[in-house]
């Protein structure tokens, strides 16, 4: 009998593991978490293991267990086979009787079934674990693929979750098993929890004043660079720059070598006075391009001192620029944090640099403000594009989707 055991970091992984080698009829035979090796025991890390074969057949595709029970197969007890029934560990052949299939489905519906009737088990080690595994034997294929592809998308395990109970209890049997009508539904509900603005709109011979903030390191001089040169030399308007980004080494050279570039009249201003007098200067302009200095979100001297200057300038738009490569945590937080200057807009950088995007619905969800650009390389003028639902919807969810 053809009994085996797979290890990785998450139950989705684990699970992956089993479809591939064994196929989709598979039956999972017990769940469980492993502290590994003694490094991986040092430092807390875990891993799930799965317990698979393709011989035994029990009534859902990918079937639970629980393991307390020691009645249950285990890799502690029978069930750690590899080939054609032989323990790896001893090298011996195992003891399995010839009506062992049927004895394992009693055992397996007797123990599903106080399982379900037991609510104490919702808060045994690993009980989350077993409850996912649960919800795949029950999920349909479609589903099931869309579970592991938000995965692979950076989603969280619960968001995920959450996503596709949403399109099981929304959608008919008849899409349930059609995996392109289930793609379609995902991405209806993922692009409705977008907000976008376009592009920046400027009227010639009426200024407007547009400001970068952010922390630090996720591109603000950059961006202005390309902002700038897409509105000079693709729109033909008349812009201006101005950096109170004083503090960073080279900052100040880095976008004047731009301003010559590009040929644009630049500003360094260093105080609220300088402020007033350096937006009085560029009052003829299109568009005034305002670059600001990083500042941590937990800096609430420096956030006020932003706050000041950009009260000074009268800024008509104020764009928070945000690394895609940063935690769903962090952005919410640093968006919370620079709201106090007046943030009118998202701007989402370094989208090429990020491994998976679903890390960006909950900012999405927890921040009431519009996109307006996303940038995805270093190249001046290129790498930038305006900010569009369905596009972005389909790079969250990953080229594979």
């Amino acid at each position: 009998m053809n009994i085996k055991s797979y290890r990785a970091r998450t139950l989705h992984e684990a699970l992956q593991m089993v479809r591939t080698d064994l196929g989709p009829d598979a039956a999972i035979l017990q769940t469980r978490e492993v502290s590994g090796n003694l490094l991986t025991r040092w430092i807390g890390a875990t891993q799930v293991e799965v317990t698979a074969s393709a011989e035994v057949h029990v009534p859902s595709r990918f079937s639970c267990s629980v393991n307390d029970d020691p009645s249950m197969p285990s890799r502690d007890n029978v069930l750690v086979a590899d080939g054609d029934g032989i323990d790896n560990s001893t090298g011996t052949e195992l003891p399995i009787a010839a009506n062992h299939e049927e004895n394992f489905r009693e055992r397996f519906r007797s123990h599903l079934s106080r399982f379900n009737s037991s609510a104490s088990h919702r808060h045994l080690p690993g009980a989350d674990l077993m409850s996912q595994t649960r919800q795949s034997a029950t999920m349909p294929d479609s589903l099931f693929l869309a579970y592991t592809q938000l995965l692979d998308a950076d989603f969280s395990e619960t968001l995920s979750r959450e996503l596709v109970e949403r399109i099981q209890a929304e959608a008919s049997a008849g899409e349930l098993r059609d995996p392109l009508l289930v793609r379609q539904r995902l991405l209806r509900m993922i692009e409705a929890e977008i907000r976008v603005q376009g592009p920046i709109q400027v009227t010639p011979g009426k200024r407007r004043l547009v400001a970068l903030v952010g922390p630090t390191g996720v591109g603000k001089t950059t961006t202005i660079a390309k902002l700038a040169a897409n509105f000079r030399l693709r729109e033909r308007r008349n812009v201006g720059l101005i950096t109170v980004d004083t503090y960073r080494i080279a900052a100040v050279e880095q976008l004047r070598t731009y301003a010559d570039i590009i040929d644009l009249p630049m500003e360094v201003v260093s105080t609220p006075r300088e402020m007033r007098e350096a937006v009085h200067r560029l009052a003829h302009l299109d568009l005034v391009l305002l670059d600001t200095a990083g500042r941590s979100p937990r800096d609430d001297v420096r956030i006020q001192e932003l706050k000041s200057m950009l009260q000074e300038s009268r800024a008509d738009e104020v764009h928070l620029v945000l690394s895609a490569v940063s935690g769903s945590s962090a952005l919410i937080k640093t968006t919370q944090h620079f709201q106090t200057v007046g943030v009118t807009n998202l701007l989402l950088t370094k989208l090429d640099e990020a491994s998976g995007l679903g890390n960006l619905l909950p900012l999405f969800r927890d921040v009431n403000l519009p996109l307006s650009y996303l940038t995805h390389g270093q190249n001046v003028p290129d790498d930038i594009q305006v900010a569009e639902r369905p596009a972005l919807t389909r790079r969250i969810l990953g080229a594979d989707f």
